[in-house]
């Protein structure tokens, strides 16, 4: 979802991140620090995207009985809170994807983060749509 202005999201199909139910979001997504999420569904990649907007920026992890948030509201990307207390909230967001959503991945948001980095290869995806980091070109 793009962060700045009205538009349509761009939405794509991605492997591996092993979610059994729920969603993740991010709005620390590399390199346009766009909304960036994760799911099983669209109704809970849309309350995880809606979660992060009402925190005005972080992360966010939602099944069917709970959604958690990690609010970042400096410009999305950081907290003005005690570090050792950022620190264990996003341990414990972190557990719940893992433990709740069933995510196979060792850092869940941190891929996430770079799923929308376009500099790097291969597929990735920003808010204009899928881009070849190997051609460095969009797919049409």
């Amino acid at each position: 979802m793009n962060r700045y202005k009205t538009a349509p999201p761009a939405i794509a199909f991605i492997r591996n991140f092993g979610l059994k139910q729920g969603a993740l979001a991010s709005s620390v997504a590399h390199d346009s620090h766009n909304i960036v999420a994760v799911g099983c569904d669209d109704d809970s990649i849309a309350r995880a995207i809606n979660a992060v907007i009402a925190s005005t920026g972080g992360l966010s992890a939602v099944n069917d009985q709970e959604t958690k948030v990690l609010g970042l509201p400096v410009a999305g990307l950081m907290s003005a809170d005690d570090g050792f207390e950022i620190a264990d909230r996003y341990t414990q967001l972190d557990r719940f994807v893992k433990e709740k959503l069933g995510s196979t991945l060792q850092a869940p948001f941190m891929t996430l983060s770079f799923m929308a980095l376009l500099v790097i290869p291969h597929v990735k995806l920003s808010d204009l749509g899928l881009f070849d980091g190997d051609r460095f070109e969009f797919y049409r």
